[in-house]
């Protein structure tokens, strides 16, 4: 295979574990009357996540108030606590130097994307895909790795995604990818059930990317 997609939050920088204790503490309890495990929107679009607490839970803040304190903890996650994954650079250039092509596919918007990107600079990538360049429902739906398959001109079952939370997972399956479970201590409880193969750490995703990836 010849095509990398990869996840954003906890494959690329380390924001999962801030977004984790965050989300637990200070987010859920404020939106929401009842305890919400964070597994349950890990990986979802954050506007489409208000959607979904708002329709399976009692919610306490109204939609403006809820993307308010979203947006400002992002702004916070990304540009002061955030780091890049232990070896991910070196890994990109070993799968550009095998002319394997990349792509980042990520739930986050576009502006949280390039923030990472440029913070930590980050070049190199054939496509960038957030969520909210599709039409159709985010992960865990298929719909942003069919669309981004497509504007790498392949299929989906022509890449290999690195995902690290269920609803990535699923998606990512789903749509017919050769799909990696990254597992970290913050996903310890994700049913990473759908995925074709299961990672732990840097070393074990590098070594099964470039067996996967043109190993001639």
């Amino acid at each position: 295979m010849d095509v990398v997609l990869f996840d954003m939050d906890g494959v690329i920088v380390d924001s999962e574990d801030y977004w984790v204790e965050r989300e637990r503490e200070e987010l859920l309890p404020a939106v929401v009357e009842e305890d919400v495990p964070v597994s349950e929107i890990t990986g979802m679009n954050y506007k489409e996540i208000y959607e979904y607490l708002d329709s399976n839970y009692t919610t306490l803040v109204e939609r403006s108030e809820y993307i308010d304190r979203f947006e400002a903890l992002a702004e916070e996650i990304y540009t002061e606590h955030a780091e890049l994954m232990p070896g991910f650079r070196d890994l990109l250039e070993a799968l550009h130097e095998r002319g394997v092509r990349t792509a980042i596919v990520s739930s986050s918007p576009p502006d949280w994307i390039g923030t990472v990107t440029d913070r930590f600079d980050l070049a190199g990538f054939d496509e960038i895909v957030s969520a909210e360049h599709i039409d159709g429902p985010g992960k865990p739906e298929p719909a942003i790795y069919e669309h981004a398959a497509g504007e790498m001109d392949v299929s989906p079952a022509e890449c290999v995604v690195v995902e690290d939370s269920e609803h990535g997972v699923e998606a990512a399956a789903a749509a017919g990818a050769y799909t990696i479970a990254y597992g970290t201590a913050t996903n310890d409880e994700h049913d990473h059930s759908a995925a074709d193969e299961h990672v732990s750490g840097p070393e074990e995703l590098r070594e099964r990317l470039l067996a996967l990836c043109n190993p001639d």
